[in-house]
């Protein structure tokens, strides 16, 4: 029988990954909103389909279930500041988006102009596991944008990556 671990030693190990750094952004009927996100990664690419995960206790987890849509922005390290406003350092939804220059995709969602790429997504599923909500969505556009240096977030900071080198040399 395996041992549980603490929810303490389980988030301190999960910090030593280190994870691209997503704003998630919805926009609809229930509203417009937005969040940083690192747990993200494509499920299938027939058809193109993407996870994220968002905790269900948020303020605005009811938001992204109704409009039933988002748009997955990976983010850049000159995007540093706006990850920490979507991460809930700037509670005011328009003071969140003012920091940034935005553009509507075909489903409605806000999508940052800048981004390394986005992903227009509809809602196809919702899974609860624990205290978040499984959100897959099926990809309906792709939009690729700036070649900067992706935003990558361990051991409980920001970083950009470094070059390694050539591979097979």
């Amino acid at each position: 029988m395996a041992t549980q671990i603490s929810k303490a030693d389980f988030r301190d190990a999960m910090a030593r990954v280190c994870a691209p750094v997503n704003i998630v952004t919805t926009d609809g009927p229930a509203g417009r909103g937005g969040f940083t996100a690192t747990a993200m990664c494509s499920v299938s690419d027939e058809p193109p389909t993407l996870l994220v995960c968002m905790n269900g206790r948020s303020t605005q987890a009811a938001m992204f279930l109704a409009n039933r849509r988002f748009c997955v922005n990976v983010l850049t390290h000159d995007h540093m500041h706006l990850a920490g406003k979507f991460a809930g350092a700037t509670r005011d939804m328009e003071a969140r988006y003012s920091g940034a220059r935005w553009q509507t995709l075909a489903s409605g969602t806000p999508a940052l102009s800048d981004a390394i790429v986005n992903f227009d997504c509809e809602i196809e599923d919702v899974h609860t596991v624990g205290t978040h909500n499984v959100m897959i969505g099926r990809v309906i556009d792709v939009r690729h944008g700036s070649g900067g240096s992706a935003l990558l977030y361990v051991d409980r900071n920001y970083t950009q990556p470094t070059r390694l080198g050539s591979f097979g040399g």
